[in-house]
């Protein structure tokens, strides 16, 4: 880490949204300026297609331009841009990283799995060290996979899953009230990649499963009955998994139209929120947790503290 504070910024690109978060950050610790998310969708069809569709590399495009104002009006001095599991996934990703070179002037960089783990795992944890047992195991439910990592200062094993919300949503039509038919094929998808995953990262080793990302942090909102979203009381917040179990429920019951009334409910999580809240029960169902750890903070983190480091 540097003598001094550096300016940076971080910028996550995932399936379902982008993120960016401006911070300072010293030896001390790293102090927030900007944190905003936009749902953009970029894994529109890519599970079916293997491609992004042009509307959503549009809706990309437009948020990069923003952000791009945000760093130059906060006196950014440097920037990583990450792209994840749809980007992997993409035929046609050059087309999407040469947008965001001529927007932001970084190359995206399309991480592994493995990196993407590790990333969210740094930014998950390093608060938690000497005051919350460990070895912790970091969940991130992203849009198009989800990540299980096991560790204590650092990652231990790693995987990264196909399952995410997008792409449970799109492949199994979780989304206005879904079928029972629909969320068992949902469940045992996603039952096969937590297997798939033990095989590589020893849930049962783990101490304390942290929970990050939008689909976590959605499920926490509702299960503290929050009237707005409200990160401070979200962060740290920890849910038994009655809990969980209960709001998965609620979540898969409810119309699209009655969960968009929820009043923590970000817009662009109404569709998808019925499948993430349903991969993170059977985790905690299949892992045998009975209480999961909600963290506001998660790759974006990590990968700020990257850039200072």
């Amino acid at each position: 880490m540097r003598g001094r504070d550096m300016r940076v910024a971080a910028i996550d690109c995932g399936t379902n949204s982008i993120r960016l978060l401006i911070a300072d950050v010293s030896a001390s610790g790293m102090r927030d300026v900007v944190r905003e998310m936009t749902v953009v969708r970029l894994g529109q069809g890519v599970d079916a297609t293997g491609r992004f569709a042009d509307d959503a590399i549009a809706r990309t495009f437009a948020a990069c331009d923003q952000y791009a104002a945000q760093c130059a009006r906060k006196g950014v001095e440097r920037i990583r841009f990450v792209a994840t599991s749809a980007t992997r996934d993409a035929a046609n990703r050059d087309v999407f990283i040469r947008g965001v070179e001529e927007r932001l002037g970084v190359t995206p960089e399309v991480i592994s799995g493995d990196e993407e783990a590790a990333l969210s795992f740094a930014g998950a944890t390093r608060e938690l060290l000497g005051n919350t047992p460990s070895p912790f195991l970091v969940l991130d439910i992203g849009g198009g996979s989800t990540e299980f990592v096991l560790g204590i200062e650092a990652p231990l094993a790693a995987r990264s899953m196909n399952v995410g919300c997008v792409r449970m949503t799109e492949r199994h039509r979780i989304t206005d009230r879904p079928s029972e038919e629909s969320l068992a094929a949902a469940t045992e998808d996603i039952d096969e990649a937590i297997l798939e995953a033990a095989g590589t990262v020893p849930l049962h080793d783990a101490k304390t499963l942290v929970g990050v990302a939008g689909s976590v942090t959605t499920v926490a909102a509702h299960a503290l009955g929050l009237l707005a979203y409200d990160p401070y009381a979200i962060h740290l917040a920890r849910l038994s998994l009655a809990q969980v179990q209960a709001a998965s429920d609620d979540f898969s019951r409810a119309t699209a139209s009655e969960r968009a009334a929820l009043p923590y409910m970000h817009p662009g999580r109404v569709d998808v929120i019925p499948a993430g809240a349903l991969i993170l029960r059977r985790v905690m169902e299949v892992g045998g947790f009975d209480r999961v750890l909600v963290s506001e903070h998660d790759i974006l983190d990590g990968i700020a503290w990257s850039i200072a480091s």
